[in-house]
């Protein structure tokens, strides 16, 4: 603890933003280059280095939070990387990515503002590449054993270097044409600019991971075939079924799934097309769904120019403090929280003209769709919707009309597609929400195929995609060495965040 009133003398500072006026003009990352790093060590002063650490609880990843705050307060980086790296293998994407359960279980947030946890992350994994800290760790002898990896999310990017470095030869599929799964085309380039993510690639190559691009596991390679090519299959393929909304005139042209979306954009700023076919420009575009996805829509509708954007949340409207009775310390509580996007919005005024009083929050909470309506010609211009109470019922009297010629479905993801033919080929069981079921040690029915992820967990955040990977290299270390292996098990199947 290098500083034993540091919580008591400094107040929380984050890592600031941009100015919105001139961030919606690119595509860049929305913080303030450069400026986390005169604060950061501060802020890692604040940490109580508490005798039963919370937020290691709160973090499925077991991150050694108290160590490398300690150390970045002594700006010793090298060892706080190591500590950092130690558990995590991607700490930059969980530093830009991650909504910080950990900050949620930080004991210093019962009664202030935790620890900026997630900013002390950023700066050491970002600091680490700087000066060198984070070299290719390749294996010293191969095990001569094969693994293939289905899906390049984080979880099967965190279970492919694991098992890399553990000596087995690893082969990632994946079906797009560039490795990254939904942090690739999901996640909008100003939240986390894609260069972080390419020199992971690059640093898991030189370790030795193969990787296979344009390949649909169940269409362009049968998995069945491909399961008796390899010692072991991971599925990691993520939760890629999205959720439907079946109200009438939803075969009307101009609405789209938010995985429709945002790739295009995200192709965009790739290179690959000059403009999204897709592009919200001009347009009163209403996104139907209130989380992070939804979130990610507006912020690209904003950059793309959109005349009005309405973000639908059928839940009501959280509380601006903790409801110690419902959601005690240290669970993760549901707030009321302003993204970078809804503060873009907000701040350029992009709701509609007709909805334009309150505070400029674009959002519509407690708010349920009931139908869209064409303009004779096929095309959506219109969604009627109601309120509803906390029971989703609706309320008489409160149904009114949305203008809106481009409709984007932010509703989440169920499971693995079933189209694309890798679990009937495979012939692993499903659970009956639809995701992949398992044992135990992450095994499926079939022996030799592990899953992990959203594919077996269903929807959930990184940091738990990251911890399932680790896992699940762990448990296919133990299969193919006859049952030792010495990779860390951070979490298992069965385990889910802290609730009441």
């Amino acid at each position: 603890m290098a500083d034993p009133k540091g919580f008591l003398t400094t107040p929380r500072e984050e890592w600031p933003r941009r100015p919105v006026g001139e961030r919606v003009r690119d595509w860049d990352e929305v913080y303030v280059p450069g400026a986390l790093l005169p604060v950061v060590s501060r802020q890692a002063d604040r940490c109580m280095d508490c005798g039963v650490p919370f937020c290691h609880q709160a973090c499925p990843l077991g991150n050694l939070i108290p160590e490398w705050n300690d150390l970045v307060s002594r700006e010793d980086w090298r060892a706080a990387a190591e500590r950092l790296h130690a558990t995590n293998n991607f700490p930059e994407f969980t530093g830009r990515l991650c909504p910080a359960p950990c900050e949620a279980g930080c004991v210093l947030a019962i009664n202030q503002p935790a620890v900026t946890i997630k900013n002390v992350e950023c700066a050491i994994a970002d600091r680490a590449w700087e000066e060198g800290f984070a070299p290719p760790a390749p294996p010293e002898r191969l095990s001569g054993r094969t693994v293939a990896v289905i899906g390049s999310g984080p979880t099967g990017l965190a279970a492919a270097q694991q098992l890399t470095r553990a000596g087995h030869t690893v082969a990632v599929y994946e079906r797009d044409d560039r490795i990254g799964g939904l942090m690739r085309y999901g996640i909008p380039e100003f939240k986390m600019e894609k260069r972080h993510l390419e020199r992971r690639i690059e640093q898991m190559r030189a370790e030795g991971t193969k990787f296979r691009t344009s390949t649909t596991v169940g269409r362009d390679v049968d998995a069945a075939e491909l399961r008796s090519r390899y010692d072991a299959v991971v599925i990691a393929t993520g939760a890629t079924a999205w959720r439907e909304l079946a109200v009438p005139g939803r075969e009307l042209a101009g609405i789209h799934q938010a995985m429709e979306y945002l790739p295009l954009a995200n192709r965009v700023c790739e290179g690959d097309l000059e403009s999204s076919p897709l592009s919200a420009a001009g347009r009163d575009v209403v996104i139907v769904g209130g989380g992070d996805t939804g979130a990610d829509c507006l912020g690209t509708a904003v950059r793309e120019g959109a005349a009005s954007v309405t973000q639908l949340d059928i839940y009501g409207r959280a509380g601006d403090e903790r409801d110690d009775e419902a959601e005690p310390w240290p669970t993760y509580p549901k707030l009321y929280r302003m993204s970078a996007a809804h503060e873009e919005a907000r701040e350029l005024r992009m709701r509609p003209a007709a909805d334009a009083g309150g505070d400029g929050d674009v959002r519509l909470f407690a708010a349920s769709t009931l139908r869209f309506s064409g303009d004779g010609e096929g095309r959506v211009c219109a969604l009627r919707l109601v309120e509803v109470d906390a029971e989703r019922r609706a309320v008489a009297g409160t149904e009114r009309t949305l203008a809106a010629d481009l409709v984007l479905l932010a509703l989440g993801f169920s499971g693995p597609d079933p189209e694309d033919g890798l679990v009937a080929q495979l012939g692993v069981e499903l659970e009956g929400r639809g995701t992949v079921a398992r044992d135990g040690g992450f095994g499926t029915n079939v022996r030799g195929v592990f899953a992990a992820g959203d594919a077996a967990r269903g929807q959930s955040l990184i940091v738990w995609a990251i911890a399932e990977g680790r896992a699940v290299a762990a448990a296919v270390d133990r299969y193919l060495a006859g049952g030792v292996s010495r990779l860390p098990v951070p979490i298992g199947p069965g385990d889910r965040p802290m609730r009441v």
